[in-house]
């Protein structure tokens, strides 16, 4: 499966939507199970200490309802939604942040 390869970009953009989606699904064991993977092995993934796999990026795209290539380019999240609390603030206009 050498040619399913994420690149170190495309594995960020994986790591910040799961940072998103634990906060929307209220904590990491939420979202664990809303994924299939284990606990563990989510915070290896999002510590960097292991890398994402396609299988994750496709569920993680399910749960986001969004098409798998808006994770892979970092669309999802949109621009001006914090990863940490989920809050959107509209780029290039007024913002009460």
């Amino acid at each position: 499966m050498k040619g399913l390869d994420l690149t170190p970009e495309e594995q960020d953009h994986v790591r910040l939507a799961l940072r998103f989606l634990h906060r929307r699904a209220g904590g990491w064991r939420v979202l664990s199970h809303a994924i299939g993977f284990a606990r563990h092995s989510l915070t290896k993934v999002r510590g960097g200490e292991k890398g994402v796999s396609p299988r994750m990026l496709i569920r993680v795209a399910k749960l986001a309802g969004v098409p798998v290539d808006d994770i892979l380019t970092g669309k999802f999240p949109p621009q001006g939604t914090c990863p940490n609390c989920g809050h959107y603030a509209k780029v290039g206009g007024n913002s009460d942040i």
